[in-house]
């Protein structure tokens, strides 16, 4: 995010679904925080769609009707959340419209609503979501959950043993800052191996001096599931639910490798099955050097 001078561009993708909404107004909060700019956009993908909200009508007048029906939309919540809202409204592919509007307003985020992927109806929601966090070059906070407190109070930081990616955790201390959030930095151990724990409690020890000394209060935490009773993923959501978490951070990797993390597994399933906001930061294609450690 910008500062007030040069505030950043926020896009929230609209359906009208009551997730969708949910994520309008955890936006509007972000852009009173970070005087950003709200932009919402409604993506035509087809004409049932627009027939399953206005019934059976011909082409133009359904999109007139959906433009009607935004525009009314927008201009009750502009009241109701105390911000300015821009509304767009485009035709296509859903994900590949919301990651082309971004990239053509310079948004600095994206924030959806996402039904995960439990059920077929589900599934066709959640793949959406995940779409736009695989092909978004901007970091995209995804919404599952019903009920969010105002504010940010705890952010929860996910890292591990390998490389440490800098952007990421800047961010935490970015949002945090403005929050005034703590940061809770969290690595999951699933071993016993002594040098993994030792080398472990030292990493994370240095992460939590070096956001210290940005002036943010942090903890840090080893989980231990040695017994493999939960994935990494479950492991990461039930201490955020534990810490009273109001957004989990994680990193995305598809900048850096096409394989394995171009969205991975636990990266994917934090996304899915949080009801937690979460924040996937999308990393820069250079190289970084630290050496702290790599986020999930």
């Amino acid at each position: 995010m910008n500062n007030k001078d040069n505030p950043g561009i926020v896009l929230v993708p609209l359906d009208f679904s009551e997730q969708s909404l949910i994520a309008l107004e955890q936006a509007a909060s972000l852009c009173r925080t970070f005087h950003s700019d709200l932009h919402v956009l409604s993506v035509i993908e087809d004409d049932f769609s627009l027939r399953r909200l206005f019934g059976d009508t011909d082409h133009s007048q359904l999109i007139a009707q959906l433009k009607d029906k935004l525009n009314g939309l927008i201009k009750e919540k502009s009241v109701a959340f105390g911000v300015p809202i821009t509304p767009h409204v485009e035709l296509g592919t859903i994900y590949e419209q919301i990651v082309k509007k971004a990239t053509e307003l310079n948004a600095t985020l994206i924030v959806m609503g996402t039904a995960g992927t439990s059920s077929l109806k589900k599934k066709f929601i959640g793949s959406n979501a995940l779409r736009v966090v695989r092909e978004s070059r901007v970091p995209v906070i995804t919404i599952k959950g019903k009920h969010h407190r105002k504010g940010c109070q705890n952010i929860i930081l996910p890292l591990d043993l390998t490389k440490e990616t800098k952007e990421k955790v800047a961010k935490a201390i970015e949002f945090a800052k403005r929050f005034g959030s703590v940061i809770r930095v969290v690595s999951v151990l699933m071993t016993n191996d002594e040098f993994v724990v030792n080398r472990l409690t030292r990493q994370l020890d240095q992460v939590k001096k070096s956001i210290e000394g940005s002036g943010v209060d942090c903890t840090a935490e080893i989980v231990r599931d040695t017994k493999g009773s939960n994935t990494l993923a479950e492991s990461i959501i039930d201490y955020a639910a534990k810490s009273k978490g109001d957004l989990i951070m994680i990193m995305t990797q598809q900048e850096l490798e096409f394989t394995d993390y171009f969205i991975g597994s636990s990266a994917q399933g934090v996304i899915d099955g949080s009801d937690i906001p979460v924040l996937s930061i999308i990393p820069s294609p250079k190289k970084d050097t630290t050496s702290f450690v790599r986020p999930y």
